[in-house]
């Protein structure tokens, strides 16, 4: 039996987080000794560890109550997981698109801006490109 000290340093989970998920239910209710404070055995370390690891995979907090709902049940969760992976996959896959087209963007503005003047009023400069597009920019050069 550990403490919620030993527990949050086997784990690098802090106390704050430990307390939290018990109060969520992803951890039981811990025992309690003579003194009242928590005791956590090693059931209480392995579960923690796979919160904590499914948290750095970015899994939500609902998502990991499920799986361990599965796990509480004698079922396995593999499937729910692939399918919360397959989602993921798909979310990242969106947001590094959305990524690469801001980058693009924030490139051409930047290209523009090293050929603009400075100007107070923003009106002929990198900033009013940013409050006006470089599209419209560019559509009333022509």
């Amino acid at each position: 039996m550990v403490s919620i000290g030993e527990l949050s340093q086997q784990t690098g989970v802090s106390t704050q987080a430990i307390r939290y998920y018990e109060q969520i239910k992803l951890l039981p209710a811990p025992k309690r000794a003579d003194n009242s404070y928590r005791e956590y055995d090693d059931s209480d370390v392995e579960r923690l560890q796979f919160v904590k690891r499914a948290r750095q995979l970015d899994f939500a907090l609902g998502d990991i109550a499920e799986i361990l709902a599965f796990r509480d049940q004698n079922e396995p969760p593999c499937q729910y997981v692939m399918n919360v992976m397959a989602q993921q996959i798909s979310a990242i896959e969106e947001r590094v698109a959305d990524l690469q087209r801001l980058r693009d963007e924030l490139a051409t503005l930047h290209r523009a801006g090293l050929t603009m003047p400075e100007d107070i009023e923003m009106k002929q400069c990198v900033c009013h490109l940013i409050k006006t597009g470089l599209s419209n920019e560019v559509g009333n050069d022509e």
